[in-house]
């Protein structure tokens, strides 16, 4: 039996005496674990670091990456969740197929179970791990942008009767901020995606109490907002990049903002 903290412990060194093949599946379906101490523990800090060092050659990265694609459409909503993240690690490593795209998309705006921690799964989190993985794909340059942006807008507007409580709200802002970087789109690109949100809670009459989604989306607007204001940092440790047509996002999204709250 592999001891994956040891592992971790030893910077992730690799085991000499195991077929890289038979440590790729054993992760990869600790990725999916209902055990929180086994999917969200040292398996995923040795995956991280195997495929960012290129420990796992790229056919297995690339099959990995498949894996994941299919994934969420899995029965467990922690395997369906952790996918993104796998997915996050392999395309920042620079490795990519159109069809994680296309099942990414059918996933994030249809998943049901938004919960970002649960006491016996521990941390869920598809809202925010989506996000990241929105925000990579959003400025990866094989992707449209506006893709990505129409995608944030739908997961934004998919009724649910979870509140977002664990900086979800922030996270997909910050994705959203992160695409709005891009120059290689026109003004218009980077402020249409609103018009659905507008569309879909400026005209219909809102319930009492507030419907769970409302909430959601405003949080996010208002954070982007501030994110087109001050700027958004790729990394922690790097300045603020301006988002490309700052004053018309910041204008766009107030005037969502303003055709929802008026209400």
């Amino acid at each position: 039996m592999i001891n994956w903290n040891q592992i971790e412990a030893a910077d992730c060194a690799v085991p000499a005496d195991r077929p890289m093949e038979g440590m790729v599946r054993i992760l990869s379906d600790a990725l999916a674990d209902p055990d929180p101490q086994i999917r969200d523990g040292a398996p995923h800090s040795v995956l991280s670091a195997w495929i960012e060092r290129g420990v796992i050659d790229e056919p297995r990265r690339l099959a990995l990456g498949n894996e994941m694609a299919a994934r969420f459409a899995a029965p467990e909503v922690q395997a369906r969740t952790f996918a993104p993240l796998v997915l996050d690690m392999l395309v920042t490593r620079g490795d990519f197929k159109a069809d994680w795209v296309d099942a990414f998309e059918r996933w994030y705006p249809s998943e049901t179970d938004l919960r970002g921690y649960d006491e016996e799964l521990g941390w869920l989190h598809a809202v925010a791990h989506g996000a990241d993985l929105l925000n990579r794909f959003g400025c990866h340059p094989e992707v449209d942008p506006v893709r990505m942006l129409d995608l944030a807008a739908a997961r934004l507007t998919a009724p649910t009767g979870h509140v977002w409580n664990q900086l979800e709200d922030d996270r997909l802002a910050r994705a959203l901020a992160r695409v709005l970087t891009r120059s290689d789109m026109s003004e218009y690109d980077a402020t249409g995606w609103l018009e659905p949100i507008a569309a879909n809670f400026g005209s219909a009459h809102i319930p009492t109490p507030v419907p769970a989604h409302l909430t959601n989306c405003l949080r996010t607007l208002r954070m982007l907002h501030l994110f087109a204001d001050r700027g958004v940092r790729p990394n922690p440790e790097s300045e603020p990049v301006a988002l490309h047509h700052r004053e018309a996002v910041k204008a766009a999204v107030a005037e969502t903002l303003d055709r929802i709250i008026k209400r």
